[in-house]
């Protein structure tokens, strides 16, 4: 019994590792981002009450009959409004001594006295408490899983014109009580129905399965629930790149997992090692990662040193002296990032095989040579896609057949990697000039953007920016009532 119980304890570390893994992706979310989320929000609050829908209210009172219809908010004013992060409870919306202002039709009979106008009315000391759960739902999407609201309305008064003035006047306590009451009914509903449906919809633009090209695609789910403290929310992503031939593919997260400790900007992005090795494994694993030069597309520099140097020899005793030539660079294991303070870098292995392609005959192989390679990468944001710019640092060939051969090869040095670096190079960046997208909701962009490397992972800061604002990308995206809505897992095909 005791054996068994050292062993589970020597086990738990390994356990506990196995059941948290880390994260691809991870973003902060910072009191100063949600201080501008905030202005945006209290915008779309204010557009939520302003179409609060109120029924008629009628009655009698002795001899008297009253109908009030057509009830519009015509003012608000949510000066006092607070928007914080909670332990345990995510988000907490506080508006404080707000007014509302409204406008509605008034009837009254009293005997044979018929009177139609309407009423302006006030609501003072409004109070509003709104609680939002966030979490990860099935598909991996952030979403607000749940809402707690109160509302209560302090005072009201209603100012009255009309032949019948007094008489409304008498009977403004039952009027304003009444008005008062189905006010505060309406608060919470419409803010439940803004919380999760509208701002549930906005977040369904957030990516999180998607193709970047006709190669890869992308997995941003979430891993777990957001994590909060007073200050930041965090949000774990898996950040994995997977082969469009193999979608359900699964590469196994051994990298440093980041870790975010700065708060001076508005949100913080941190990618690792594994984000970056997922996604050329994925390129590898498509096939992709070849590169053919046959004929004119050789450089005439590097073909004549071939022609007269090292493959001199072989050219003498080929009959296929005048056939063009044609190199093929194919990557031969997947490339590995290195993220230092000092720098990003990736490591390529890969062969270069030479041939001659006469026409209409087999093609000749001259040699087959192997290459490593050592690039430095510069990673930058620009929008909401993050893209990298490589340079080729270093490079070495050698031979796989033979030390003599190997020897031979080193004149070759120079001009190959003046080739990789005119050539080879811009077709590579080319390829990364798209970028992939960063998973931020639509309408909502990156500015002042800072680029920080640390030891397996780095981090961009930067400030938000709502290039569209709440209300028009809720209107885009708003759902069907008639039908329901399901958050899809699957990609969405490249635009």
């Amino acid at each position: 019994m005791a054996a068994g119980s050292c062993l589970l304890l020597l086990l738990l570390p390994s356990l506990v590792r196995a059941s948290h893994s880390p994260p691809g992706c991870k973003i902060r979310i910072t009191s100063k981002g949600l201080d501008l989320v905030k202005q945006e929000g209290l915008r779309f609050v204010e557009q939520e009450l302003q179409n609060i829908t109120m029924s008629d209210l009628h009655g009698n009172e002795g001899q008297f009959q009253y109908n009030i219809s057509q009830v519009k908010v015509t003012d608000l004013q949510l000066a006092f409004s607070d928007l914080n992060f909670q332990p345990q409870q995510h988000l907490v919306f506080n508006i404080n001594n707000a007014s509302i202002s409204l406008r509605f039709r008034r009837q009254l009979l009293y005997w044979f006295f018929y009177d139609i106008g309407s009423i302006n009315a006030s609501a003072d000391g409004v109070q509003i408490y709104t609680v939002l759960q966030l979490a990860k739902d099935e598909a991996g999407r952030l979403k607000i899983s749940n809402m707690t609201c109160n509302a209560s309305i302090a005072r009201m008064h209603a100012g009255f014109s009309g032949t019948l003035r007094k008489v409304y006047e008498f009977l403004s306590t039952f009027i304003v009580t009444g008005m008062r009451f189905l006010l505060s009914q309406q608060i919470c509903p419409s803010l439940e129905h803004a919380s999760l449906v509208l701002l549930n919809s906005l977040l369904d633009t957030v990516p999180v399965r998607n193709y970047v090209d006709e190669h890869i695609g992308i997995d941003y789910s979430l891993l777990r629930d957001p994590s909060v403290s007073t200050d930041t929310l965090d949000l774990d992503f898996k950040g994995m790149f997977f082969p469009r031939v193999r979608e359900d593919q699964q590469l196994e997260n051994h990298a440093m997992e980041p870790v975010i400790k700065e708060t001076e900007r508005m949100v913080y992005v941190a990618f690792s090692e594994y984000f970056f090795d997922s996604a050329m494994h994925s390129y590898f694993q498509a096939g992709v990662l070849t590169i053919e030069l046959q004929g004119e597309k050789v450089p005439k520099d590097l073909e004549v040193l071939l022609r007269a140097t090292f493959f001199g020899t072989i050219f003498m005793l080929s009959p296929s002296v005048d056939a063009p030539l044609r190199l093929m660079l194919q990557v031969s294991a997947p490339p590995r990032c290195t993220i230092k303070p000092s720098g990003t870098s990736v490591s390529v292995s890969a062969f270069l095989n030479i041939s001659l392609v006469p026409p209409d005959r087999p093609p000749v192989q001259l040699s087959s040579m192997a290459m490593e390679t050592k690039l430095s990468a510069k990673v930058f944001l620009q929008g909401k896609a993050l893209r990298v710019q490589l340079d080729l640092r270093r490079f070495r060939i050698y031979s796989k057949q033979s030390a003599l051969e190997s020897l031979a090869l080193f004149s070759l040095q120079a001009p190959l990697k003046t080739l990789l670096q005119l050539t080879i190079m811009p077709i590579i960046n080319e390829r990364t000039k798209k970028g992939v997208q960063i998973p931020l909701p639509e309408g909502m962009d990156f500015t002042r953007e800072v680029v920080t490397n640390h030891a397996g992972f780095l981090t961009v800061g930067a400030d938000l920016h709502f290039s569209k604002g709440l209300r028009e990308v809720i209107e885009k995206y708003r759902p069907v009532p008639t039908a329901a809505t399901y958050p899809s897992s699957r990609p969405a095909a490249p635009s």
